[in-house]
């Protein structure tokens, strides 16, 4: 009966999985986007290194609101619905709106270390570093109105959210925040004041909000918790934009083409064998322990075999997009993916799983901090698996 069970829970999430991963396809566009104006990214000595950076504060923040969502909706605290909701839901969506300032000066500030240690910038640089951030994620709080549509929607149609969404979002985030940036970078080097002016908007709006809720138990909390994975966030993806300056600009427009896939789909892993365990263990189906992995096997290797799947995929289409596509190119491309997927997923695994258990044992919301890391850490682990495995492929 259990073998029965586990093998419909595998057949569903894999199908839902898939289903989510598809949508992945679209991060090909974002690095194509990246792949077509390396010149803007040029403009800057620090802009390739901060576009992991975007990504991932853009990432943390989708997966924060995405992952409260899924579990708030299974639980009944918020309702599907924009209009005449839970005070809950009123309150998370002014606290991202804060977190996400919050997570764009945090990553500016230490790109200020990283800068000076491994980019051989000035401190000069610092500001026009922190102008294109929080302008960029400023724009990029239209995103969070798509979260919570795609959220309501899955809901409704019975479909879960926990491995819908986040896919979905992270997705959509890259391109968006791509588009964004690439847009921010060109406006700041012709046009300052209008960046400026951007981002001053979602300072006022940040402090507006701050002087209304600051008493509030449920605003301060989510704010508190998230002040840790914020700090830990911002050092882990100013190490990812390190690592990818390794990697030349010249010569490599199908590995920048598949870039923000990969690091979509290792983050969607994390987020589905994540967000899955924290909803059980919120629900009481799940023990806050290591030992109960095997519980959640099911989950865990239906959203492995999905990305793998997804990665063979990447690799055709990567070659294709940039006209490169031959057989013994394909089934080189396909090794050196595999091998990225290899490594990169069996960690995110882990890390996902642990994150959850070892949150929900302390008292703390572990939907505040599973997809924040593990969708930061999937940018950093993916990148230096990539790196491995062009060392050992070429």
């Amino acid at each position: 009966m259990t073998h029965v069970m586990n093998s419909e829970a595998f057949a569903k999430t894999f199908k839902e999985a898939l289903i989510a991963y598809s949508f992945n396809f679209g991060g090909l566009l974002a690095g194509f986007i990246v792949a077509s104006q390396l010149d803007v990214f040029q403009l800057y000595p620090w802009a390739i290194a901060v576009y992991p950076a975007v990504l991932s504060a853009r990432g943390m923040i989708s997966g924060l609101f995405s992952g409260r969502l899924g579990t708030a909706l299974h639980i009944g605290t918020i309702y599907p619905r924009f209009f005449g909701n839970t005070k809950s839901f009123y309150k998370l969506f002014q606290a991202i709106i804060v977190i996400t300032l919050e997570t764009s000066i945090a990553m500016s500030l230490v790109s200020i270390i990283f800068s000076s240690l491994f980019w051989g910038l000035t401190f000069a640089d610092f500001s026009d570093t922190l102008i294109v951030v929080v302008a960029t994620m400023t724009l990029g709080l239209i995103l969070s109105v798509f979260t919570m549509a795609v959220s309501f929607v899955t809901f409704k149609k019975g479909l879960d959210p926990d491995v819908i969404e986040y896919p979905i979002m992270s997705t959509v985030a890259d391109i968006f925040i791509t588009i964004c940036y690439v847009l921010t970078l060109t406006l700041y080097f012709h046009f300052k004041h209008a960046a400026i002016i951007v981002g001053f908007f979602h300072v006022i709006l940040a402090l507006y909000i701050l002087s209304r809720s600051i008493r509030d138990e449920e605003f301060v909390k989510t704010i508190k918790e998230s002040l840790f994975t914020l700090i830990s966030v911002a050092f882990i993806v100013n190490i990812t934009g390190t690592v990818l300056k390794r990697i030349s600009l010249e010569g490599n427009k199908e590995i920048y083409t598949v870039y923000p896939a990969l690091i979509d789909m290792v983050g969607d892993v994390g987020s589905v064998v994540g967000s899955t365990a924290t909803t059980k263990l919120a629900l009481g189906l799940l023990k806050p322990s290591f030992s109960s992995m095997r519980n959640h096997a099911a989950q865990i290797f239906s959203a492995w075999a999905a990305s793998i799947i997804m990665f063979v995929f990447f690799s055709a289409c990567s070659l294709l997009i940039n006209g490169m596509f031959t057989l013994y190119l394909f089934l080189v491309f396909t090794a050196l993916l595999l091998v990225t997927n290899t490594i990169a997923v069996t960690a995110i695994i882990l890390i996902s799983y642990a994150v959850s258990i070892l949150t929900f044992q302390r008292g703390l919301d572990p939907d505040n901090f599973v997809i924040p890391i593990e969708s930061s850490l999937a940018d950093s682990i993916t990148t230096i698996a990539l790196l491995i495995a062009l060392f050992l492929i070429g």
